[in-house]
């Protein structure tokens, strides 16, 4: 029976535990698992070994004989060590190996005879270590060489890399500012990332030089215009290109006929305000774009945007952080959500000679600029177009659609187009503008000028500010200022009476650091104030009870607890004058009926003077100046204040609790500016895994 049992061991593919080293996992006889072992040194491993990852361990120093015998090893995985250097002639023995991952160490220099004897590698990932130096002759001999990952050290300068048959070459996240063609001689190169080394430019040789380059990240650098070496013709067949992050003054789009293979490019952080509609006529083959922490201008000249998306089946990536700044109107929201009313296009209406009563016209809208963005600029708006020429139909086929109306001859303002208390009028050639009250300037009149005093809020903007209606199992906010936001929380917590206290998750949605923040408060705190936040941001604030999870559903409530959002409003401004906003028709409601109440109030004053006059007509001098003839300030009534900034709402009968959140949170601090890379390496992987995990490395 034993023979037969020992028989079935062996053929499952096993090796027996005397040969498979401790706190190691062995399968296909050729492949060693090692993870989280209590060693310093490299364990035996059987001679037939081929793939051998020892990743997450405490090794610090490497020898020859650690890898003697290993004749037959193809991959070796000693990420997430403590390795300080790479000894010379320790890989010596290895002639077959293909495949090395020394990334997440601590190895601060590379020496002429660190890979001495790897003839046959193809992959050599050394991200995310402490590098300064690397020695001329350290890559010498490596002709098969495809993938070599720097990036995340601390290198200054770069040895001259002759390497015919590399295709991946990352150096992100060093400090390396020029770069040129004797420093890259690898003529097959397909993807070249040299995000943050602090480049000013991008020398035009290097890139003709590389004649196979398909994907190129120059993202996070100091670019302040787009470089002359993204029009050479070398770069036809380029797919993938990432600006982000860089000060450009503009995008013009003549600047990118030579990049018409395009498939992805990312234009985050670049601060922009708008596209023009014949900008991306120019990548017909575009199918993803990120254009997130950008302050767009949700106004009528990009009206065309979201239609466009859809249209041509654009992945927008990073949807929620690619949302509007302006005009207030729209700040907050996300662009690819809005509808093309949103935008307050204008709708002109004119009935031509010849044409039935009732049939309209709307005008062309052109593009913003002929081909021209701008990151520092507000878009002007669309110019109208007063007549217009009938087709062989008749009428001419509006653009963008708009519902027609039977008055003849009327031009309709858009709701809300001008800002500030601004007017929207047309000229005799029904061109559109605004006009602008004191103080305020602009197309639109979004310029305020500023002055000494703070400006009390209008009505509109306190109502706006106010508490959203509330559902029975929902939070809401009550008050908000520029750096704070006032919880309502009492219905939360009147449908959850034994909870034992509220966990409190917010995040800044309009930010590039989306991290929530997390607070625990007690139940006997119906309301609560968020503070130390950012002007003109938008929040989103989860409440759950405490120690409960919260699973977060499509409709972005959870589970077991309420969200809500809240926009922070702008910083404060000193002006002479106090700043005017557009009054919508509940504003003018709410202002008549305060009118009303002021003139009951002084008619009751005057009735009742005119009763003590007659009932008291000796001491009427008395009397005069023991009564008040100023009625009460209406504004007063409606509990109106000139300034929230410190959060406080007046009705707390109880002390909150001392909480310090002033701060904001800081971007999360990586290796090198890096995320953790996915340290698996296996034959069906991507070569160029960059994700981050503990489990083994994928080549």
């Amino acid at each position: 029976m034993r023979p037969h049992f020992l028989l079935l061991f062996l053929s499952s593919g096993l090796v027996l535990s005397s040969e498979c080293p401790a706190d190691c996992v062995c399968r296909d006889q050729d492949s060693v698992f090692c993870f989280h072992r209590r060693s310093s040194t490299v364990p035996r491993v059987p001679a037939t070994t081929r793939e051998l990852f020892i990743f997450q361990s405490s090794i610090n120093t490497l020898t020859q004989d650690d890898f003697k015998d290993l004749v037959e090893l193809e991959l070796l995985d000693l990420s997430q060590n403590e390795l300080a250097e790479i000894p010379g002639g320790a890989f010596e023995m290895l002639s077959k190996l293909r495949n090395l991952d020394l990334s997440f160490n601590r190895i601060t220099h590379i020496s002429k005879d660190s890979f001495s004897g790897l003839v046959q590698l193809e992959r050599l990932y050394l991200h995310a270590n402490l590098i300064q130096s690397i020695h001329s002759e350290a890559f010498e001999g490596f002709e098969m060489l495809l993938e070599l990952k720097l990036q995340g050290n601390q290198l200054t300068s770069l040895p001259s890399l002759r390497l015919p048959r590399l295709l991946l070459l990352d150096l992100s996240y060093n400090n390396i500012p020029t770069l040129g063609p004797s420093d890259l001689q690898t003529p097959h190169l397909e993807a070249l990332k040299v995000a943050s080394l602090g480049l000013t430019t991008v020398n035009e040789d290097l890139i003709a030089s590389l004649g196979n380059l398909h994907e190129l990240d120059i993202s996070n650098n100091q670019l302040s215009e787009l470089p002359q070496a993204l029009k050479h013709d070398s770069l036809k067949g380029l797919t993938k290109l990432s600006l982000a992050t860089n000060p450009l003054s503009e995008l013009r789009v003549e600047d990118f006929q030579s990049l018409s293979g395009l498939q992805e490019l990312d234009l985050s952080g670049l601060n922009l305000q708008g596209f023009s509609q014949s900008f991306f006529q120019t990548f017909p083959r575009l199918m993803h774009l990120t254009a997130a922490e950008n302050p767009f201008n949700c106004l009528c000249p990009l009206a065309w945007f979201p239609v466009w998306l859809k249209d041509k089946n654009v992945d927008l990536g990073r949807p929620e952080e690619t949302r509007c700044h302006f005009p207030l109107v729209n700040a907050g929201k996300m662009l690819s959500a809005l509808e093309h009313k949103d935008f307050g296009c204008p709708s002109i209406r004119t009935v031509l000679t010849g044409v039935p009563i009732g049939s309209t016209i709307a005008p062309r809208i052109p593009a913003t600029s002929p081909g021209t963005i701008h990151t520092n600029a507000i878009l002007p708006p669309p110019p109208s177009e007063a007549t217009a020429s009938s087709n062989t139909h008749g009428t001419l086929s509006p653009e963008p659609p708009v519902s027609q109306s039977s008055t003849s001859g009327e031009h309709i303002c858009p709701l809300n187009i001008c800002l500030n208390g601004g007017t929207c009028h047309f000229d005799p050639s029904g061109q559109l503008g605004c006009l602008c009250p004191s103080g305020t300037s602009g197309l639109y009149c979004e310029n305020v000028d500023q002055a000494s005093e703070t400006p009390k809020p209008s009505a509109a903007k306190v109502l706006q500010a106010a508490a959203m209606p509330a559902e029975l199992d929902a939070i809401s906010s009550r008050q908000v200022t520029s750096t704070s936001i006032l919880l309502d929380l009492h219905r939360f917590i009147e449908t959850r009476p034994h909870i034992r206290g509220i966990r409190l998750t917010y995040r800044n949605l309009s930010g590039p650091d989306r991290r929530p923040i997390i607070l625990s408060v007690p139940a006997s705190y119906p309301e609560y104030t968020l503070r130390g936040l950012r002007p003109n941001c938008t929040y989103s604030v989860c409440a759950s009870p405490l120690r409960e999870r919260v699973a977060p559903r499509a409709n972005g409530s959870a589970e077991t607890g309420s969200c809500t959002e809240a926009r922070t409003e702008g910083p404060p401004l000193s002006s002479s004058q106090p700043r005017v906003e557009t009054q919508s028709p509940l504003t003018y409601t709410l202002v008549l009926a305060v009118a009303a109440l002021a003139l009951v109030t002084g008619l009751a004053v005057v009735a009742g003077a005119i009763v003590c006059v007659r009932k008291r007509r000796q001491s009427r001098a008395e009397l005069e100046l023991e009564l008040d003839p100023a009625g009460p300030d209406p504004v007063g009534q409606e509990g109106v204040k000139a300034c929230l900034e410190n959060g406080a709402n007046g009705t707390l009968s109880h002390k909150q609790p001392e909480i310090d959140h002033g701060h904001n949170p800081q971007p999360p601090q990586r290796n090198g500016g890096l995320d953790y890379e996915l340290p698996l390496m296996q034959r069906h992987c991507s070569s160029n895994n960059n994700l981050a995990s503990s489990k083994p490395s994928c080549f």
